[in-house]
């Protein structure tokens, strides 16, 4: 079969000159030629263990896999990289890392274009890998200390990010496709199989990697500090690995050759059939079926087939970005809600970036759950599941997942402690003295803070919400303590948090105005609940233990030095520790994956099957495309929507409800066709699109 769809390619091939069919007469020897021997039929390629499966799809899957691996490893730790290695601010290392998420977004575009026109889909897989390789090289040679300077990793880093978007990006489109073009047309089952085996090997890469490479990064000490090098050059060698993989079956693949500069066609197609029925826009000419037949002039019938049903499926992608705008918020809005959620289950304490472990798994479990049970059941009922169908679905679950993540977000709120509006303070007082203080305020409708005197190495019970009339403040306080009346004046700003520390000086007391943190902890870096905290004086080296140290809290710690015990710290809690378990994040999750088995899977294969043989790349790198649009999408409403955290996430959720319908009205109106059938519809069009050619040759004539 290898053999047969290597002959018929060429004569598939629109861009291929027509052979004249005459027959010439040729010299005749005199010399006898001995007859050539019949050629041998190729042999099918192997399959694997005797089914319908090619076994050069094994090499593919291996090949996402380490891919995948080493992709998702490397920017597990790339913020932490930006931030603790080279030193950049929270602003700049998210702007940093958004950039490079969306160029491996866009680059595939520049991928299909070299698979389609030049190369072919395992050539530029090929050569686009070595250039991923070389970006882990010299993106784990930026994360040495001894090499060089701050510019020198700084470069190096740049560099090798870009490189490994342009590998990333460029064979994504290819690989799929690739491995979809090793099936014979008659075994479209198991080709809808291999692409839910396919999707499955990408998430089982994203889930061990995303646990393996923090630990490379935290758990392992070099240069005297978090190994980065090592985290960074993990993934290049499951790079070098995947390579290795895709290489070694070169011989059982079915490598179909490209055809031709088909973007440029495409474009120059459009617009020749644009310009034309302009051209032609007087009543007195035929009207055609489609505005792209006002082509055929010009380019083969079969190339205006394609570019029809390129368009559309393209107008199908239009709606899709909103889902992914919802789906990509796991990392970022999903991550800094677990942060204000308490991450003790009892058994295991998990980190807010944790939760998005459970995404690959829970994809691990969905894909043959739907496949082999769902979908199945469903079948068997008689109801007709498409693929568009199921994208739909996978769209309404998608926002029930963001409706429940605004439930749980209004709960945390209203859990949060107060936060200080315009013109308020909080105030809190710390006694550090041997004997209790009395703490007043002079002249002041915020007389007395508290009824009764704070003891030695307390606390107020809660913050004093104090008021301002203006913008600022200045505060005067009597201090009683024993025989002393002390006097002390403090300045303070709106809407932020302060502890009044007291303290001994000599004989008397003095004190001192604390800004506090001014909410509760977002960043999630929790990763010690226990902390040994090493000091340094002048004369000694100690260390302290914290003790306990729990979710969302916020906490002052005191290190005092004491004649007979020594240096010891004294933990107050300023905001206690979220009561809402971590948990609760579990139906969202559930939700949201079950959302993208139904949808990203089904969208891979829905497209494969729709795509015309020359455009599958194009069509891959187009679903490609529709991720990173979304992830603009995100961006443009967290800068211009100015709502409250719950109320984006129900705004997200209705924009996706309402374009769930517009892409139902869409699909109800798509009638799906299979690729065999293409050939058959040209050559049904062929002579209504002479006859219209005809008419308007002799019109023209006319005229």
């Amino acid at each position: 079969m290898l053999g047969e769809r290597e002959s018929q390619e060429p004569a598939m091939n629109p861009f291929r000159k027509n052979e004249s069919k005459e027959t010439f007469f040729l010299p005749v020897s005199t010399e006898e030629v001995p007859p050539r021997p019949p050629s041998l039929p190729k042999k099918p390629p192997p399959k694997i263990c005797g089914s319908n499966y090619p076994l050069s799809i094994a090499f593919i899957v291996v090949n996402e896999f380490c891919e995948r691996f080493s992709y998702y490893g490397m920017k597990a730790v790339l913020t932490l990289y930006f931030l603790y290695f080279l030193h950049w601010t929270e602003d700049t290392s998210t702007s940093v890392y958004h950039a490079f998420n969306s160029l491996c977004y866009f680059t595939p575009i520049l991928g299909a274009a070299i698979a389609d026109s030049w190369l072919g889909k395992f050539k530029t897989i090929i050569y686009l890998s070595l250039v991923y390789v070389l970006g882990h090289v010299i993106k784990s040679l930026g994360a040495l200390p001894v090499l060089g300077g701050h510019m020198v990793h700084t470069v190096l880093s740049l560099v090798g990010l870009s490189l490994i978007a342009l590998g990333t990006g460029g064979i994504k489109p290819c690989v799929a496709a690739f491995g979809g073009d090793q099936f014979e047309q008659k075994h479209e089952e198991e080709r809808a199989r291999y692409f839910s085996v396919f999707y499955l090997s990408i998430n089982a890469g994203s889930l061990i990697s995303t646990f393996i490479t923090p630990m490379l990064r935290g758990d392992v000490q070099c240069f005297g500090g978090d190994c980065y090098a090592l985290a960074f050059g993990v993934p290049g060698l499951l790079m070098v690995i995947a390579l290795v993989v895709f290489a070694m079956g070169s011989k059982m693949y079915k490598k179909t050759p490209p055809e031709g500069n088909i973007v440029t066609q495409v474009v120059k197609c459009i617009w020749f059939a644009v310009s034309n029925r302009f051209k032609n826009r007087s009543g007195d000419i035929t009207k055609r079926e489609h505005w792209l037949d006002w082509a055929a002039e010009k380019y083969p019938k079969r190339l205006i087939m394609d570019v029809k049903a390129l368009t559309r499926i393209l107008f199908l992608y239009i709606p899709l970005p909103m889902f992914w705008a919802l789906l990509e918020q796991q990392g970022s809005r999903w991550t800094l809600q677990a942060t204000r959620m308490n991450g003790n289950l009892g058994f295991i304490v998990l980190q807010p970036e944790q939760m998005q472990v459970l995404n690959p798994l829970l994809v691990l479990i969905f894909i043959p759950l739907f496949d082999l049970v769902i979908y199945r059941l469903v079948s068997k009922c008689g109801i007709n599941f498409s693929s568009l169908r199921k994208m739909a679905v996978g769209m309404i679950l998608a926002c029930l997942a963001f409706a429940v993540v605004a439930v749980v977000e209004i709960k945390i709120n209203e859990m949060a402690p107060p936060q200080p509006r315009s013109q308020e303070v909080f105030l809190q007082v710390l006694n550090l003295a041997d004997d209790e203080v009395k703490v007043t305020m002079q002249g002041d409708e915020n007389n007395s803070l508290l009824a009764e005197s704070i003891k030695s190495f307390q606390k107020m019970p809660h913050y004093s919400k104090l008021h301002l009339k203006t913008e600022s403040k200045d505060f005067h306080f009597h201090l009683k303590y024993r025989n002393l009346s002390v006097y002390t004046e403090h300045s303070v700003e709106e809407m932020n948090w302060y502890s009044l520390l007291i303290r001994e000086d000599g004989k008397s007391i003095s004190s001192m105005m604390v800004k506090d943190t001014e909410n509760v902890t977002t960043n999630g870096m929790t990763a010690v609940r226990y902390p040994a905290v090493q000091c340094k004086t002048e004369d000694d080296d100690f260390s302290l233990n914290l003790g306990l140290l729990d979710f969302g809290a916020a906490y002052l710690f005191v290190i005092t030095n004491s004649t007979n015990q020594g240096p010891q710290a004294w933990k107050t809690e300023d905001i206690p520790a979220t009561k809402i378990s971590i948990a609760w994040q579990l139906p969202q999750y559930v939700l949201v994956t079950a959302a993208e088995v139904m949808f990203s899977v089904t969208g891979l294969e829905f497209s494969y099957s729709q795509a015309p043989s020359s455009m599958k790349s194009v069509l891959q790198a187009a679903w490609l495309l529709t991720i990173g649009v979304g992830n603009f999408i995100v961006l443009a409403v967290a800068q211009f929507s100015g709502l409250a955290q719950w109320a984006e996430f129900i705004l997200f959720s209705c924009l996706l409800l309402v374009v769930c319908l517009v892409f139902s009205i869409m699909a109800y109106y798509y009638v799906p066709v299979k690729p065999e059938n293409i050939q058959e519809l040209a050559d049904k069009q062929i002579p209504y699109m002479q006859k219209n050619m005809i008419n308007l040759k002799t019109k023209n004539t006319k005229l």
